[in-house]
């Protein structure tokens, strides 16, 4: 029976193994074909999750879903929300973030009155 668990278990992790090496492989691929240097992409990438992070808990524009890009400190937001408030906080989030130069807002206000 313990031979049995065992070799289950290498199985198992077997498969895991070629899944974590299949995507850091993609990562790497998606880096090698990215023109900024590896630790400006590191910084945009904890810009893009700290922002995303304070969404979550903020209660006007968590219900949204917002899209965050980070290209070298600039900060793209996209998506539509059901006010002016929630486009204005989730634009003020942004640009409280530590390291964010520029937001550039694009979130549409979708006006869900005619909807009733």
């Amino acid at each position: 029976m313990r031979v049995i668990i065992v070799l289950l278990s290498v199985l198992m992790l077997g498969g895991c193994a070629a899944m974590m090496v299949g995507g850091a492989a993609v990562g790497g691929y998606q880096l090698g074909k990215d023109e900024r240097p590896a630790g400006v992409v590191a910084s945009d990438s904890a810009i893009t999750t700290k922002i995303k992070g304070k969404y979550v808990a903020d209660s006007v524009v968590s219900v949204f879903n917002i899209g965050v890009r980070t290209w070298e400190g600039t900060v793209t937001l996209s998506g539509t929300v059901g006010s002016y408030v929630a486009r204005e906080q989730a634009e003020s989030i942004a640009k409280d973030t530590s390291g964010v130069r520029a937001v550039n807002n694009h979130i549409v206000v979708e006006d869900r009155s005619a909807d009733k």
